[in-house]
């Protein structure tokens, strides 16, 4: 039996028609998704399945709908592959996922949490103040000697370290601007994202405040699959770290490509990638080829999963 990994999806995999099928083939899937509507008090389902695109991009609906469509998809494979994993992990938002799929969170708290996560990191900074922008094929050390200079007094740092190659930056929108121009002169990559805050940057430490009263309410749970977290790319196994570390992964850079060389070290030989998209499928290929691959997100990636 190979030893696998399940991961999870952040922001930016959404589209419309997520979780569909497994809504209308699966009750497991259907009962995810009402139990989401219940506890939000509206549609995330038909959010989900009809749009519009509008509304489903929108930071506090975006999250939940990630999250329900990935719990979907998880208790799917449950119910139909009976496959266990020896680690779970979670892109941003993805790691919520992570926590519900090794009992520490309960789906309905989750859901919950995510929605405010998602409205108080939306608020923390005004639209139009704050920006992202992926920079390819710079080295780490490149690019945080980028953020240093082009900062220029203001706030500007990596945010994702998604793999060899690719690292997201992000703070106020003028100095993003400066380091994407900066970028460009010497002939490298660098690509504006189309999201409307500048996510996992110091000006994100409002929401993180924001999210500890949240989560003090919360009671979590006994971790029994070990989670590889964002903030640390550590393994952990304690519930009484889970708070502090959600509160810091909000204004910290996922250590994404860490984390997944992390579980690679422990003798993981294939990530099976839960919930919309692919997006991290493509990004382990690019830090290890030697893993395995898979999506599930319909019914055609689930005919193909087999152990």
């Amino acid at each position: 039996m190979k030893q696998i990994a399940f991961i999870f999806p952040g922001q930016g995999a959404q589209y419309i028609g997520m979780g569909k099928e497994f809504y209308n083939n699966f009750r497991v899937a259907k009962e995810v998704f009402e139990e989401a509507d219940d506890t939000l008090r509206f549609s995330i389902s038909s959010l989900c399945f009809q749009g519009p695109e509008e509304e489903l991009r929108l930071t506090e609906n975006t999250q939940p709908a990630i999250l329900t469509t990935s719990i979907a998809a998880l208790k799917v494979l449950q119910t139909e592959k009976g496959i266990d994993p020896q680690f779970a992990a979670g892109h941003s938002l993805g790691e919520y996922s992570a926590l519900v799929a090794s009992g520490g969170l309960t789906f309905s708290e989750a859901v919950q949490t995510v929605r405010l996560r998602g409205k108080f990191m939306q608020e923390a900074v005004p639209v139009g103040e704050g920006a992202m922008a992926a920079i390819l094929g710079m080295e780490r050390e490149e690019v945080e000697k980028l953020c240093e200079e082009a900062g220029d007094q203001e706030v500007l740092s990596p945010a994702n370290f998604n793999c060899p190659g690719q690292i997201v930056i992000a703070g106020h929108s003028k100095a993003v601007q400066r380091a994407i121009e900066r970028v460009k002169q010497d002939g490298k990559r660098a690509v504006l994202l189309p999201v409307s805050a500048p996510f996992h940057s110091p000006l994100m430490k409002p929401a993180g405040a924001r999210l500890e009263k949240v989560l003090e309410e919360i009671s979590v749970k006994d971790l029994n699959v070990p989670v590889v977290t964002n903030v640390e790319a550590e393994i952990n196994t304690s519930k009484e770290k889970v708070k502090a570390l959600l509160v810091a992964q909000v204004s910290s850079p996922v250590r994404w490509e860490e984390s997944m060389r992390r579980m690679i070290k422990e003798g993981i030989e294939k990530v099976l990638e839960i919930g919309p998209g692919k997006v991290l499928s493509g990004l382990m290929k690019r830090i290890d080829p030697n893993v395995g691959t898979a999506n599930l997100e319909d019914l055609q990636s689930l005919k193909k999963i087999s152990y």
